[in-house]
């Protein structure tokens, strides 16, 4: 018996990374998943996973594909018990001494649309159907939700304003339907970067020695998988389990937040 057993998802940017993840754990503990992905390869992929998963190919950041995306949902499964919002982009570390002043205006659009009006858009469509099943919403955060440097200024930002949209959000729809984040630490994924700072070819995986920067910063001395982050989603999922949580974030990140000052964990040898 798996913990979301008959309850219907939604997940916003489950073609890849944290949000595939998310995929593949909701349906292992039993739920059906629609998906709305804009890469049209990654809803190929996501076509092989068989009759409880429904991929759309639309974009976050239009309001019409989110409602789109609903429908098609309702349409295949009958409700809608959570929605899952995992689309994003990163900034590669850009700082503002080296973001070019011209460029400013347009890579916080860039960036903001997708990482905070993309929560907005999604939350709203998905309202009136949540409200039928009195579902949830889990949004993603990041440790950069909460610390420097997992970013720059601009994905920063972003993070700390998805922060308040869970706060606000989890008091705006109680007590009908519940609120919560995941706060992943560094997670080696396809993350993509900004058209405007011409970072759209860029991989994490080619950061020089990332996977041991994330590794070394933390106290558990982890990189979380997003096989790993997509438990604390599991859990945020069901009502079942979680009926009274609201506007609380799971920190997923290795124990970025009791790391030491002289050494990163007790345990660690000098």
């Amino acid at each position: 018996m798996g913990w979301l057993d008959g309850k219907v998802a939604l997940v916003i940017g489950g073609g890849s990374g944290i949000g595939r993840g998310v995929v593949d754990t909701f349906v292992q503990e039993g739920a059906s998943v629609a998906v709305l992905e804009i890469n049209p390869q990654k809803v190929s992929s996501l076509q092989g996973l068989g009759a409880s998963v429904k991929p759309v190919q639309g974009d976050a950041t239009v309001y019409e594909d989110n409602e789109r995306a609903v429908g098609q949902t309702i349409d295949a499964f009958g409700r809608l018990d959570i929605l899952v919002v995992c689309v994003g982009v990163w900034d590669y570390f850009a700082d503002l001494p080296n973001i070019p002043a011209g460029k400013i205006s347009s890579a916080f659009d860039e960036l903001f649309a997708v990482n905070v009006k993309s929560n907005l858009l999604s939350a709203k469509a998905a309202l009136p159907e949540l409200l039928k099943t009195e579902g949830s919403i889990v949004l993603t955060v990041s440790n950069s939700g909460f610390y420097p440097a997992g970013g720059g200024p601009l994905y920063v930002a972003s993070k700390f304003a998805v922060r308040g949209l869970i706060t606000e959000l989890a008091y705006e729809l109680a007590p009908k339907i519940r609120v919560n984040g995941v706060a992943p630490g560094g997670t080696i994924t396809d993350l993509a970067g900004l058209k405007s700072l011409e970072q759209h070819h860029m991989s994490m995986a080619a950061v020089p020695n990332l996977p041991d920067i994330m590794r070394s910063t933390t106290p558990l001395q982890v990189v979380g998988t997003p096989e790993d982050h997509a438990w604390a989603y599991v859990y945020l999922a069901s009502k079942e389990r979680s009926r009274t949580v609201t506007g609380t974030i799971i920190h997923s990140d290795g124990g970025m937040g009791v790391r030491g000052v002289g050494k990163v964990a007790g345990l660690l040898q000098d």
